[in-house]
């Protein structure tokens, strides 16, 4: 087995980073570590906790400018928008989540009276194995990384290949805030050392951000015990533009939730579906502000989009567009118009399709690039049903100026968060959770507090 990993520049191929894999002697001393460390953890006040927490969160904020550099060089979103994943979503989520957490892990008083004290007390579980992903790598994992400390739990966190330098930014962080040892520790692992962690009775939990096969993995991996796992995995989402849409204000915000982030977010929109009074116009203006994103080097101020991850990723999205085409579709988007568009190459121009259908894969298979498919319905019921023909339920968005009639759209939406007139946003206070092939369980919001403790009833007799 390899004993280092590299990290690759999409940028430009450079090796950013070179680490090796933990030891087992590194895993052992970390899981020992983070066992003892949770023994005085747990009993440590929520408001010291909170206090901790936000030290940490003040750490990301005064470096900002040398992470947002760091993540744009590990995985090549325009450095324009990567301060943002901090300045915005991460400190938005961090803070709802610490604030909450005095409520959220309040006793729950069932009787005191003079015969009878009843109450149950959210436990801790113990240990929290983080494994994070790439695309969002501060704003996925501080959705369990905080409200599993703010909980009494001891966290260890094994980011992604792509992104290491992210979970070390973190280590950095809480050792600035004080926090004490072992209660945040990172590691660096393979597949199989990850497989090897969850099998540890030390584990107690593990939250899980990625693919659908990452996912399996995990869930195999964590059957073999009885331990749960939160697996927020791959989406498909689709948004329906009804008739009495406001134009130009969703175009907008559908051309950015589908291409922001060059198209690599989970909740990003891969489909769209207008109906038919609207389509052609739609289409064209949709395309007009598309044409005017720039592709080029991230570390360039006046890019506005990026390249993806790696050079396979765009292979595989351009892989599904020939198919597409190949099959009757129609690309509206003429690559030569981003010159910094090449074969070979993570620089991968976006691309518009009409002409689509759900027996084509870019309309059914994720796809995680600037690509979107635009298909015209005839009404809500047709709408409605090509929204719920996927193997995915992350999000939904409707965008109308009726609001009765996208609840009745809602309502009947297999997805775990439905939008009316925005789309690809995590709301710190709603629960951020997915159906079928998106995964299980949840995060954020005071529900997700439920899967980092387990409830303990006492029943006193006085």
């Amino acid at each position: 087995m390899p004993t280092m990993f590299q990290t690759i520049s999409p940028v430009d191929g450079a090796v950013i980073a070179e680490r090796p894999y933990a030891t087992s002697v590194a895993i052992e001393t970390t899981l020992t570590h983070a066992a003892a460390a949770q023994r005085d953890w747990r009993h440590t006040p929520v408001a010291e906790r909170a206090d901790l927490c936000r030290k940490a969160v003040r750490y990301f904020l005064d470096n900002t400018t040398e992470m947002a550099e760091a993540l744009t060089r590990q995985m090549g979103r325009p450095v324009r928008y990567s301060p943002m994943e901090i300045t915005r979503g991460f400190q938005e989520r961090a803070h709802y989540m610490i604030d909450q957490a005095a409520g959220a892990l309040a006793d729950i008083a069932i009787e005191n009276s003079g015969t009878f004290r009843r109450f149950i007390r959210h436990e801790p579980l113990g240990t929290v194995l983080v494994l994070a992903p790439w695309n969002y790598p501060y704003l996925t994992s501080v959705n369990a990384i905080i409200p599993a400390l703010m909980a009494g739990n001891t966290v260890l966190l094994k980011h992604a290949q792509q992104t290491p330098l992210c979970a070390e930014h973190y280590a950095a962080a809480f050792e600035a805030a004080g926090l004490p040892r072992g209660v945040f520790q990172y590691l660096h692992l393979s597949h199989e050392q990850v497989a090897e962690v969850i099998a540890d009775a030390r584990i107690a939990h593990v939250a899980f951000t990625g693919s659908v096969d990452g996912g399996r993995a995990v869930q195999q991996a964590v059957g073999k015990r009885f331990l749960a796992a939160g697996l927020e995995l791959g989406g498909k989402d689709p948004a329906y533009v009804r008739a009495d849409a406001r134009l130009d204000f969703t175009v907008e915000n559908l051309v950015d939730g589908a291409f922001f982030n060059s198209g690599q977010s989970c909740c990003g929109i891969e489909r769209i579906y207008v109906h038919e009074s609207l389509f052609d116009v739609f289409v064209s203006r949709f395309v007009d502000l598309t044409l005017q994103y720039r592709l080029g080097n991230p570390l360039d101020p006046e890019t506005t989009l990026g390249p993806m991850v790696k050079t396979a990723a765009a292979d595989f999205a351009k892989k599904q567009i020939r198919e597409a085409l190949n099959q009757g579709a129609h690309a509206h988007i003429d690559p030569a118009l981003f010159p910094e568009h090449r074969d070979g190459s993570p620089y991968m121009a976006p691309q518009v399709l009409t002409g689509v259908n759900h027996g084509m894969r870019v309309m059914t298979e994720e796809t995680f690039a600037p690509v979107v498919g635009i298909m015209p319905v005839r009404d809500d019921v047709e709408a409605l049903r090509l929204m719920n023909d996927s193997r995915y339920g992350l999000t939904a968005s409707v965008w109308t100026q009726d609001a009765d009639a996208a609840l009745r759209l809602a309502d009947q939406l297999e997805t775990g968060t439905c939008f009316m007139n925005r789309c690809d946003y995590l709301d710190p206070a709603l629960a951020w959770t997915g159906v079928k092939d998106s995964g299980r369980g949840c995060t954020l919001s005071v529900l997700g507090y439920a899967a980092l403790t387990r409830p303990k009833s006492f029943h006193f007799r006085m």
